[in-house]
C-alpha cells in the first residue's frame, strides 16, 4: 500500500529520571505506540447548505509504517460516519458539488492521484478522471458540470530511465515537469471524463480558482516547477472557452492565492510589495484588482501578521492569522478595510471551510486542553459551535501535564513569550530538571497544545518529572513584523538571548534545577541548539536536530539561497563575517 512513512525521533535525556519515575513507566502516561496511534482530524469542508461537514481523519497503519488518510462525515443531528475507505493509499481533498449531491475528493488509488466522487448518503465511489500522471488539484465549476484540473506534464524518458537505474533524486537547477489546467465534464454516471487542455505554454500553473459566472479562471504562474521560481508569481486570466489568458498582476515578487468577489467584479489575492530583499520575514499583504485589470488595491497594511484567506463571502473577506500563540478567525470589509474577529469556541484554529453565502462555517480548532476537533457554527453565532467530533477521548486517563504561556524580558529588553509544561503534580517548593525545545522556521510558533508531538515526546517527559519550555524567540510569527525582524543580520546571538533569558527566569523563580538542563530543536531550533553548544555551558546535554552547522556551507548547498541573503543581508563573499 502507498502510505506516508512514520518518522520517529526520540532524544533520550537522562535529566528526567531523577523526577520520581527513575525512566520506568508513569501511571497514566501513555506508551510511544499509544500516542503514535491517536487519530487526528485535518481538511474540513462545509456543505452548501450548511448541514454537513467533511473532513479527514489520519491513523496509523502499523503493518504498513504509515498513515492512511480517509473521509468521514458529520452533522449535527447524525454521529460521525466514515465515507472512504481507500484499499491503496488515502483519500482527501473534500469538495461538495455546487448543489451538495455529491462529494469529490482526490484518491491515490494506485499509484497516482485521481478525482472521484460518492454521494453523502454513502455507497461506491467512482473516478471522474483517468489523466496519466494523476491529478493534483481540482475544483467545481460554479454550475457543476464541469472541473478544472491541475495536472502535470508527462515524466521524460530521460527522467524515467535515471529513476530506474540510480533511484529517486533532484538536481539543483533541473526542475519537475510542469503543471497546467484541464477541463473536464462530470458524468454522474459514473463515467470519468476525457479532460481538454486549456492553458498552453512554458510556464508552471500552482493553483486557480473559477469565476462566479463560470467564464473564467483566475490562476497562478511561475516560470517553472522549481522552489526558486515560486518566490516571483503572477495572477493571470483565463478565458476558459476560448483557452486564452492575459496577464493580470504581474509585478515582480509573489502574488499568490487569488479569490473572485461574490459579484465577480474583484480578484482578491496575497502580494509583497515592499522590498523584495525582506518578504521572508515581513508581512505580505491582501490587495484587490479589478477582474478588467488596473491598480491593485492593498486592504490590509494596518493588520500587523500575515493573513491567510480563507474566502470571500457576501459578509466579506474572511482570513486566518495567529495572534501570538493562537490562531484566530479574522473578517475584512474590503470597502472600509475594517477587521474584526470572529469569536470561536476554540483559540487555536485550524483548517476554516465557509458556506458560499457566508452564514455557516466548519473548522477545526484545539486547545490546553483538548485534541483538534471538528465544529459546526453559524457566522454570526460564532461561539455558540457544535463540537460533531470526540478526538479528545483517546487521551481518556492520559496524565499530559499542564501548560501556561509565560514572559520574561531578553538581554536587550525585548519582550518574549514562551509555553511552559509541568507535571500535574507541580510542587512550587522544588526544582525540576528543564528541558528546552525550540521551534523551527524561525516563523514558527509553539502553541499550548495538550498533547505536542512533533518530533519530541514532551508529554512523556513532563509525565516523569521534567518541566519543558517552548520560547518563542524573535523571528516567531503571531507577534508582528517587527518582532520576526530582530533577528536579521543577528542569527543565532539574538535567539539565545531569548533562550537564556527564558531558562534564567525559570531558575530564578526556583522551577529550573540548573544542573539538571537539557535543550534540542529542528531546523532552525537545530541550529540554535548547535549555537548553544559553542556559547554556552548551561546544558547537560544538547541535541540539534536538521540544523545548520555553518551558514557558508548552508549557503552553497541549500536551494533557498534568498532565505540566507534576506536575514544575514549578504552572501558568503559580500561578507563573510556575518556569516562566521
Amino acid at each position: 500500500m502507498k502510505r506516508s512513512r512514520i518518522v520517529g525521533v526520540a532524544v533520550a535525556v537522562s535529566l528526567v529520571s531523577a523526577g520520581g519515575a527513575s525512566g520506568q513507566d508513569v501511571e497514566g502516561m501513555p506508551t510511544f505506540r499509544e500516542a503514535l496511534s491517536l487519530d487526528g482530524v485535518g481538511q474540513v469542508a462545509v456543505s452548501p447548505d450548511g448541514s454537513m461537514v467533511a473532513y479527514t481523519v489520519r491513523s496509523v497503519d502499523w503493518d504498513d509504517n504509515g498513515y492512511d488518510t480517509e473521509i468521514w462525515l458529520a452533522s449535527a443531528d447524525r454521529a460521525p460516519v466514515q465515507l472512504t475507505r481507500t484499499a491503496e493509499g488515502s483519500s482527501g481533498a473534500p469538495q461538495w458539488s455546487p448543489d451538495g449531491r455529491w462529494l469529490a475528493f482526490t484518491a491515490d488509488r494506485g499509484d497516482e492521484s485521481q478525482v472521484h466522487l460518492i454521494s453523502p448518503l454513502g455507497g461506491e465511489a467512482f473516478p471522474v478522471t483517468e489523466v496519466e500522471g494523476g491529478v493534483s488539484g481540482f475544483q467545481w465549476s460554479p454550475d457543476g458540470d464541469r472541473m478544472m484540473l491541475l495536472v502535470g506534464e508527462p515524466e521524460s524518458d530521460e527522467s524515467k530511465t535515471r529513476k530506474e537505474r540510480y533511484g529517486a533524486f533532484e538536481i539543483d537547477g533541473e526542475t519537475d515537469p510542469s503543471s497546467h489546467l484541464w477541463v473536464v465534464d462530470v458524468d454522474p454516471s459514473g463515467r470519468p471524463g476525457e479532460p481538454e487542455r486549456r492553458t498552453e505554454g512554458d510556464f508552471h500553473v500552482t493553483s486557480f480558482r473559477w469565476s462566479p459566472d463560470g467564464t473564467r479562471v483566475a490562476y497562478v504562474r511561475q516560470a517553472d516547477a522549481s522552489l526558486l521560481a515560486s518566490l516571483d508569481t503572477d495572477i493571470w486570466l483565463l478565458d476558459v472557452a476560448s483557452g486564452e489568458s492575459r496577464g493580470l498582476v504581474t509585478a515582480e515578487g509573489p502574488d499568490d492565492d487569488p479569490r473572485w468577489s461574490p459579484d465577480g467584479a474583484w480578484i482578491l489575492f496575497s502580494e509583497f510589495d515592499r522590498d523584495l530583499g525582506s518578504f521572508f520575514y515581513l508581512n505580505r499583504e491582501l490587495a484587490r484588482v479589478s477582474a478588467d485589470g488596473g491598480p491593485p488595491e492593498v486592504l490590509t497594511r494596518d493588520f500587523d501578521e500575515q493573513p491567510a484567506v480563507v474566502a470571500w463571502t457576501p459578509q466579506g473577506i474572511r482570513f486566518v492569522a495567529s495572534a501570538r500563540t493562537e490562531r484566530k478567525v479574522f473578517t475584512l470589509d474590503p470597502d472600509t478595510r475594517r477587521i474584526r474577529e470572529l469569536s470561536l469556541s476554540s483559540p487555536i484554529v485550524g483548517s476554516v471551510s465557509f458556506t458560499p453565502d457566508g452564514t455557516a462555517l466548519a473548522y477545526t480548532g484545539s486547545s490546553g486542553s483538548t485534541l483538534s476537533e471538528v465544529f459546526l457554527a453559524r457566522a454570526d453565532h460564532a461561539g455558540e459551535a457544535i463540537r460533531l467530533t470526540e478526538m479528545t477521548a483517546q487521551t481518556n486517563g492520559w496524565d499530559v501535564g499542564t501548560r501556561e504561556v509565560v514572559t520574561w524580558t531578553s538581554e536587550d529588553g525585548a519582550e518574549i513569550e514562551g509555553v511552559l509544561y509541568k507535571p500535574s503534580d507541580f510542587d512550587a517548593s522544588r526544582r525540576y530538571p528543564l528541558l528546552v525545545v525550540i521551534h523551527g522556521g524561525p516563523t514558527g510558533t509553539s502553541r499550548p497544545t495538550m498533547l505536542p508531538s512533533y518530533v519530541y515526546p514532551i508529554a512523556h517527559w513532563v509525565a516523569k518529572g521534567a518541566v519543558v519550555l517552548e520560547p518563542n524567540y524573535r523571528g516567531s510569527a503571531g507577534y508582528g513584523e517587527a518582532f520576526r525582524s530582530l533577528n536579521v543580520r543577528n542569527l543565532g546571538v539574538g535567539d539565545m538571548w531569548d533562550v537564556m533569558s527564558g531558562v534564567e527566569a525559570l531558575v530564578d523563580q526556583g522551577i529550573a534545577d540548573p544542573e539538571r538542563m537539557g535543550a534540542m530543536g529542528w531546523s532552525q531550533g537545530g541550529y540554535i541548539s548547535a549555537f548553544l553548544t559553542t556559547n554556552t555551558d548551561a546544558f547537560q546535554a544538547i541535541s540539534v536536530g536538521a540544523g545548520i552547522s555553518n551558514w557558508m556551507t548552508y549557503y552553497v548547498n541549500t536551494d533557498i539561497h534568498p532565505f540566507t541573503r534576506q536575514y544575514l543581508k549578504g552572501t558568503p563573499w559580500s561578507d563573510p563575517e556575518v556569516y562566521a
